[in-house]
């Protein structure tokens, strides 16, 4: 069964490579036995991400990217391209949030800013390498979303909403890029112990606290925790799988 989930010899990209989720996910690509591209804004992170997918035994590519920057993920695919080789599976997992604020307060350019990180360039991202997987016998693409695209809630407007908007553009790809041998599916998660959430509780205090009561299991989730589903979905073990998306959430959100 073991081999069902086996990456080896598989190229991988991680968006937000270099902290919480991406990091955990690009640990778990590498012990699947893919080589990882870890890219997020700040290089030195992502270079220390990369030496622990290199202690895995695997081989590893730092690069700076921005993912509200066309040129910069144009940059990212073609130094993956002239590095690898090929790329097998994306993983769209950088996006930004924000402090809690009402939609009276959401300005053009903070509109602009959020949807150009969490939706214009995971959208990007996906069309370039989507025929090029192509060429290479196909691939797969994982869109990290999050509960709050299919459970919004207020005052985290511009997270959910783009969120849900990437949510939407999964069953475009999918639909679109079937024919190419390209699956594309979403992870939603709920609340993990990450930068992310433990900013929005310094922001809001007791927020965490809040996030763990809306799961059924009553905690937040630990980074690792995630890797499972992106190993199914990036694997032939999801062969027959696209257009779906996984909460993982403790079981705050329900069909």
């Amino acid at each position: 069964m073991s081999e069902l989930f086996d990456l080896t010899g598989k190229t991988a990209i991680v968006t937000g490579g270099s902290r919480g989720l991406g990091r955990a996910i690009a640990l778990g690509l590498a012990g699947a036995g893919a080589d990882v591209v870890v890219a997020s804004r700040t290089l030195s992170a992502c270079e220390a991400v990369v030496a622990e997918v290199e202690a895995l035994g695997q081989r590893g590519l730092a690069v700076a990217c921005d993912m509200g920057n066309w040129e910069e993920i144009d940059r990212l695919v073609e130094g993956t391209y002239q590095h690898f080789g090929g790329c097998d599976v994306l993983v769209n997992n950088a996006g930004i949030t924000h402090s809690p604020m009402p939609l009276t307060d959401i300005s053009s350019e903070f509109f602009d800013q959020y949807y150009a990180v969490n939706v214009k360039g995971p959208m990007h991202l996906a069309s370039l390498l989507a025929p090029r997987m192509a060429e290479g016998g196909g691939g797969a693409i994982v869109n990290v979303i999050t509960m709050g695209a299919l459970k919004p809630g207020g005052y985290l407007a511009m997270y959910c909403s783009s969120k849900a908007a990437l949510h939407a553009l999964n069953r475009v790809m999918a639909e679109e890029w079937a024919p190419l041998g390209v699956r594309v599916n979403a992870i939603a998660p709920g609340p993990f112990n990450t930068d992310m959430l433990r900013d929005l509780d310094k922001d809001v205090p007791g927020f965490m606290e809040m996030s763990a009561e809306v799961t059924l299991q009553k905690r937040v989730a630990e980074p690792d925790e995630i890797v499972g589903a992106v190993l199914f979905l990036a694997s032939d073990a999801s062969s027959y799988v696209t257009a779906q998306t996984i909460s993982v959430c403790g079981g705050a959100l329900h069909s």
